[in-house]
């Protein structure tokens, strides 16, 4: 089997890692465009010395120590990119499943994007500012894309016109949020995002399952009343979502032009 992934960083080095651990994992292709830095060694996998290198090429290296038998494509360039759109979109058609491990909103939905072009299952995982919990969701051809999740799941909170803590973003004004998340809280979230993913491996998400999943971590005043308790959403594929809503074909050029006909014709009656 083919794994495609996109993100090599603190989750998604644990995702990587436990998932091309399955015999069934064949072959992988990561795109991963960052270098190593000293910020990142306390929540990751790879140790001082490497800094300065790729983190493609670091999570090559730790592929190959512990699966050698596995055949590694690396893409070190955005998910976006234009100069490797098309082995982007190769491995996109060629995968047997996708797994999204970065924190950035327009990699998120192009990734979604792709998947859904080329009708492939695929996985996310993302850990909530100061690692009070994560969501992971699974995504199929036919469901719900992500769009429609991140708008269904949006927090609406009616407050005096104070705007509410965001936790999906760092830098509010609560504590939480200006704390980076823990290695163990990455690596829980993670571990979680790879039994996922290893489960739609084993068996298609059958109509009706839910289709995210939320992991709180911490106890939290107002949003989380207990730490280590699950959510299951079942979030169905939503018709008027501007994403992924079926679009009638486009009109031929000579359906143009008899339309156009018709409608001079209708003026030249009156």
């Amino acid at each position: 089997m083919h794994l495609f992934q996109v993100g090599a960083g603190s989750g998604g080095m644990v995702v990587l890692d436990l998932v091309m651990r399955d015999p069934r994992i064949t072959k992988i292709t990561l795109i991963e465009p960052d270098t190593y830095e000293e910020h990142n060694i306390h929540r990751h996998f790879f140790p001082q010395d490497d800094v300065g290198a790729r983190k493609a090429n670091l999570a090559a290296r730790w592929i190959e120590k512990r699966r050698p038998d596995i055949k590694i494509a690396l893409i070190m360039d955005s998910l976006m990119s234009k100069i490797f759109r098309k082995p982007i979109e190769q491995a996109a058609n060629e995968c047997d499943i996708g797994v999204c491990a970065v924190d950035n909103e327009p990699a998120k939905y192009h990734f979604d994007s792709l998947m859904r072009k080329f009708a492939k299952p695929w996985t996310l995982g993302e850990v909530l500012s100061g690692g009070i919990g994560g969501w992971i969701h699974r995504f199929t051809p036919n469901g719900a894309c992500y769009g429609c999740v991140a708008s269904h799941l949006q927090r609406e909170i009616k407050t005096d016109n104070t705007p509410p803590p965001d936790y999906a973003n760092p830098g509010a004004q609560v504590q939480e949020t200006t704390i980076p998340a823990t290695k163990a809280s990455i690596d829980a979230i993670a571990s979680l995002h790879a039994l996922m993913t290893l489960g739609m491996l084993d068996a298609p998400v059958a109509d009706g399952d839910f289709s995210s999943l939320l992991l709180t971590l911490k106890r939290v005043e107002g949003v989380f009343d207990e730490p280590f308790r699950t959510y299951r959403f079942r979030i169905a594929r939503n018709p008027e979502c501007l994403i992924c809503k079926p679009v009638s074909d486009a009109p031929s050029s000579e359906d143009l032009d008899v339309a156009l006909d018709q409608a001079l014709a209708r003026l030249g009656d009156q």
